[in-house]
């Protein structure tokens, strides 16, 4: 069964949808939302109710920063983010913040997968691994959950990429190509970052996301082309900060 990981849709539905079909087309049976649906774009209301959709039919979800930040915005904003949150939180109804509200900070992901939106290294505190050093702490967080946990799907950083435990337990960091499926056996333990399906943030406007193959032990991580020209013109017509746009164009 090949697993979708989504994560950081940020209320981009355009962007969502296609990664989405891109999936299916892909083989996809089962789906997990790795956070961060909402903040950012200007569609939290349907992606949120597409991903309610997906929740029904079994798919697994966790709640990221903008999530939380969406159901209890701050009075003042004091920067972009809590702007989002402001914007957002009444633009969704009782239904959808329900949905938000119930979602866990961790999931299983069968015996040996753990879903997290930042870190397993205190998921409320929201640590970006952008390191070795922090998705180490990431690891052995997990491990303490439970040793049988061999992988860690994340996002919240908007990149992807791919970190290892080698045999000398040494860590090592891979940067995949798109749409190239790597290896990873369960006698190695593996932390994979999906990217941002809806604010990518390396310079590409491709929507991301990554597929895995347990029953082939692999993960092939996806650019997907979407019209992000609409998503952005979307935010810019919605009143939010224009500089939410301006990143959907850039791609950073």
């Amino acid at each position: 069964m090949k697993i979708a990981l989504l994560s950081d849709i940020h209320a981009n539905l355009p962007a969502f949808d296609a990664c989405l079909e891109h999936a299916r087309a892909h083989g996809a049976q089962q789906f997990a939302l790795l956070g961060d649906l909402v903040g950012y774009g200007a569609d939290p209301g349907p992606v949120l109710d597409r991903a309610m959709q997906l929740a029904a039919a079994g798919a697994l979800c966790v709640r990221g920063n903008h999530d939380a930040a969406a159901l209890a915005p701050p009075a003042v904003a004091q920067n972009l983010g809590d702007q989002s949150a402001q914007w957002t939180h009444p633009h969704l109804d009782e239904r959808q913040r329900a949905f938000l509200a119930g979602l866990p900070l961790t999931e299983r992901l069968g015996p040996d997968a753990l879903l997290v939106h930042a870190s397993a290294d205190g998921p409320e505190r929201w640590h970006y691994i952008t390191d070795s050093n922090a998705a180490e702490r990431c690891m052995t967080a997990a491990t303490r959950i439970d040793p049988a946990i061999r992988y860690v799907f994340c996002g919240h950083v908007h990149e992807q990429a791919l970190y290892f435990l080698t045999p000398t337990a040494k860590l090592m960091r891979f940067s995949p190509q798109p749409g190239v499926p790597v290896p990873v056996p369960p006698h190695r333990q593996w932390l994979a970052i999906a990217g941002s399906c809806g604010q990518p943030r390396d310079g590409d406007t491709r929507a991301m996301y990554a597929l895995f193959d347990p029953d082939a032990a692999t993960i092939t991580f996806q650019r997907v082309a979407y019209n992000h020209a609409a998503a952005a013109a979307a935010v810019r017509a919605s009143g939010l900060p224009t500089f939410f746009a301006d990143r959907l164009e850039r791609g950073r």
